[in-house]
């Protein structure tokens, strides 16, 4: 049964304080192309119906001449951001309307794979949510009082972008949550009684926060480049 278009929001408003860099993360080259334009490329190899950008107004101009270079040939709309991530995300989904699947992605993933998003978006339309995630792979302790208590590994996973889901479910739950809390579109659903459904993502799906991340990403991107 159809399920509707698919939508992806890509939320590039990242000013890359924790890298101390004039230059915000999203917009760094590698091999000479900025993140951005990688990560956007990874959701123009699948079957995309509707792509938006979310970023800082004051960042357009140099997007406009990125997108010029880069992207001439495709349709991108770009969408003014918001005070924080959750802000970000519910500007953008007011330029997506349903029914269909929409992929909420961070700009500053850049590895991402077109195989990842489309395993999102197949396994939306049927859970009506798909979170990538992983495993972890080293042992941790929680903090407890003045000292910490070990903890199951096999219990907890590491939550990445794409997180996509049915367009009808997301925008629903953005307009009821209060956003001083959130730092991802599952923790939005998951407050309103929602399952959220986990699909396996892949550890070089890295963030880009810190200038070691910058060493992976160039590491993992050169791979794909060679």
């Amino acid at each position: 049964m159809p399920v509707g278009r698919r939508f992806a929001v890509i939320v590039a408003g990242g000013q890359g304080r924790r890298m101390n860099n004039e230059v915000p993360k999203q917009f760094i080259e590698i091999s000479g192309k900025p993140i951005l334009v990688y990560t956007l490329e990874s959701f123009l190899r699948v079957e995309v119906d509707v792509l938006i950008l979310v970023m800082a107004k004051d960042h357009f101009e140099r997007w406009a001449s990125i997108k010029e270079q880069w992207l001439p040939k495709h349709s991108i709309q770009i969408v003014d951001g918001g005070e924080t991530r959750f802000h970000s995300v519910k500007n953008g989904l007011k330029w997506v309307e349903g029914p269909g699947i929409v992929a909420i992605h961070d700009a500053a993933r850049p590895c991402v794979s077109a195989q990842l998003i489309n395993a999102g978006y197949e396994a939306a339309a049927i859970h009506k949510s798909a979170v990538a995630s992983v495993a972890l792979k080293d042992s941790i302790r929680e903090k407890s009082g003045g000292t910490t208590v070990s903890r199951d590994r096999s219990n907890y996973y590491l939550i990445q972008t794409p997180q996509t889901f049915d367009i009808d479910l997301l925008k629903k739950s953005y307009e009821m949550a209060n956003g001083a809390r959130f730092t991802d579109d599952a923790s939005v659903v998951a407050s309103r009684g929602h399952e959220v459904h986990l699909i396996e993502g892949f550890h070089q799906n890295i963030k880009i926060t810190t200038g070691e991340d910058l060493d992976l990403a160039r590491l993992f991107l050169s791979k794909d480049l060679a």
